[in-house]
């Protein structure tokens, strides 16, 4: 459970916060991880992480939003199909294995996707072009869906989407991704509270630490690079969350 382990997930958690606000994220993959070598119960790992992820996600956006580099008009079709997504995957309760298989696999994929963002290969600079509202529309209808059922926010998956495909620049991506996973994680995680889920004392005593974290990643992230040397090790942090996962 939690309490037996809340020191060092506090701790970790920090830091996991820290590194993924600076790319505008709320770092709910790495919470995912960290619970999962801790050996939290998958059933317990889903909401833990959304509830996290609301705090964090509001302090990305904030920084974020701050700093200029947030647009509406690219956000809402992503969002408008998300949301109602998200609350669907969140009220679905699957058996412990199936979660713990679900969530191992997007802890693999959010792995070869911090490994994609350092190796990916330069490019020539072109002005970035919004996606056709019907394409946005499908792609945050199947990411809100995966966000709440495996209790992540989506926009581990919608960044890499957004660069590879030209729809806007890193700092514009960071700070859609933010409110994306803001409004999927708060629509999750009702669907979850729908079937009975009610948070634990602990869960403050995480949220504070990872709000702190947080809000330290978005202040740098939103002015500064991250560091190339920090995803590739959060990328194995993943890598062997998800294995173990897997394999338990």
């Amino acid at each position: 459970m939690l309490e037996d382990s809340i020191v060092i997930l506090a701790a970790l958690f920090l830091i996991v916060g820290a590194l993924y606000a600076s790319v505008g994220h709320a770092g709910a993959s790495g919470y995912l991880a960290v619970m999962a070598l801790v050996g939290i119960n998958a059933t317990v790992m889903r909401p833990t992480a959304l509830a996290i992820n609301v705090l964090v996600a509001t302090i990305a956006f904030i920084q974020f939003w701050r700093a200029g580099h947030f647009s509406w008009r690219l956000l809402w079709p992503f969002a408008i199909a998300s949301i109602p997504a998200a609350f669907i995957g969140g009220a679905i309760e699957l058996p412990a294995r199936p979660l713990r298989i679900a969530i191992g696999v997007v802890l693999l994929l959010s792995a070869l996707r911090m490994v994609w963002v350092v190796l990916r290969p330069p490019r020539d600079a072109k002005d970035p072009h919004a996606p056709p509202v019907p394409v946005a529309l499908g792609v945050g209808a199947g990411l809100g869906f995966v966000a709440g059922l495996t209790g992540t926010g989506g926009g581990i998956f919608l960044s890499p989407l957004m660069l590879m495909l030209n729809w806007a620049n890193t700092k514009r991506t960071a700070a859609v991704a933010s409110m994306f996973i803001l409004l999927n994680s708060i629509s999750g995680l009702a669907g979850v509270a729908a079937k009975g889920w009610r948070p634990s004392p602990t869960l403050l005593v995480l949220a504070v630490a990872a709000g702190i974290g947080g809000w330290l990643g978005a202040l740098y992230g939103s002015r500064r690079a991250s560091p190339s040397a920090l995803r590739l090790l959060l990328a194995c942090v993943l890598l062997v969350a998800g294995v173990k996962l897997l394999l338990a």
